[in-house]
């Protein structure tokens, strides 16, 4: 009897979040690439990337593959975020812009993220120390020699992963039908921005506990320096203020989120993740880029203020782009606007519109 009673509540569970999803069952898959070599010269006999994918691939009258979205996550982030109510449910369901029962959708953990290879596996400091490139190289094997991906309808990504949508532009040219970058901009990164990421890796050294990378536990000191970093490179002001409008409920915000971040971050693999755009600077490249493109970002994003005119200035070279300010809202919510389509997603469906092929 109780048996079946704990069946009838298993049954009721999964019926509700089937209810509630209303796109194809992801599916999720590992790809071992043999002998990768990296930017540095350094390789690894193996390098395992974790991927999901929702829907199924077609192809054109050309042959190609004609309905694959490749959509890339930002630093310390993965795939998986995307399966969000407020992201694929406004884009994957029926009917909608990205409707995963008519396209085949790709969610990728980069190398040093999530469930594909990264320092903290085993390596520690002696894994390879890898690039954007290199991550764009590593999913662009995925796609070609595992998946069979042969071209893209879509590339787009959040932060890191709208940095890298650039990076596929000029890097693979032919290869995609339309570019989104979210909450990016196509340059060195320099200034505030580039600070911030060396400080949240000097915080990390800094810490006795590090032991260059050989603890044994977290070394909490530091990370917790580097946590506070990152929050307030991605926060919004007024979010902030709004959620925490008291010196009590301010400081109860800050504890739970430090506490939140240390619970899942890893200190190696924040280095990493943070000095791995390092090279990045798409802005001698741009003009390579064939592929209509739509950059989106918002005017409380931090990361990538709107005062400093850059993007302005290097999207012009390339010859059918756009560029879409967000102003600030009560919705908006500083550098992680990037991922409520809710918002920008009028702007990917003209994306997707105007690089529609005949």
């Amino acid at each position: 009897m109780k048996y079946k009673f704990l069946v009838s509540i298993l049954v009721f569970f999964l019926s509700f979040s089937l209810i509630g999803q209303e796109y194809p069952t992801p599916v999720e898959g590992d790809y071992v690439i043999d002998e990768f070599k990296f930017e540095t010269g350094e390789q690894l006999e193996k390098v395992n990337l974790h991927y999901t994918t929702l829907g199924k691939p077609t192809k054109g009258k050309d042959g190609k593959m004609n309905n694959a979205i490749l959509i890339k996550h930002g630093t310390t982030g993965t795939g998986h975020q995307f399966l969000s109510s407020k992201y694929a449910g406004n884009l994957f369901g029926p009917g909608q812009t990205l409707d995963a029962t008519k396209y085949f959708i790709i969610l990728t953990d980069d190398i040093g993220h999530g469930k594909s290879s990264k320092p903290s596996d085993s390596l520690g400091m002696d894994f390879p120390k890898y690039t954007y490139n290199d991550m764009v190289l590593a999913n662009y094997k995925l796609l070609t020699e595992h998946l069979k991906v042969d071209h893209l309808r879509l590339v787009t990504g959040t932060s890191m992963g709208g940095m890298q949508s650039w990076v596929w532009g000029y890097t693979y040219p032919n290869f995609m039908d339309a570019i989104m970058p979210l909450a990016s901009l196509p340059v060195e990164i320099a200034g505030r921005n580039r600070m911030q990421r060396a400080m949240i890796v000097k915080l990390i050294e800094m810490d006795p506990e590090w032991k260059n990378g050989n603890y044994k536990e977290q070394p909490k000191v530091g990370l917790a320096g580097a946590i506070g970093q990152l929050m307030f490179m991605v926060s919004s002001p007024l979010q902030w203020q709004n959620q925490a409008p008291t010196r009590v409920e301010s400081e109860d915000m800050l504890d739970k989120m430090v506490a939140r971040y240390l619970s899942i971050m890893d200190a190696n693999d924040m280095i990493y993740a943070f000095e791995s755009s390092r090279n990045y600077n798409p802005a001698p490249h741009l003009s390579k880029i064939k592929a209509p493109l739509i950059a989106v970002n918002s005017a409380d994003d931090q990361v990538n203020p709107p005062e400093l005119g850059l993007m302005e200035q290097e999207i012009q070279k390339i010859e059918n782009a756009k560029f879409v300010l967000l102003p600030i809202t009560n919705e908006t919510s500083g550098h992680g606007t990037h991922s409520n389509p809710a918002i920008w997603g009028k702007y990917l469906e003209e994306l997707m519109a105007i690089s529609e092929k005949k």
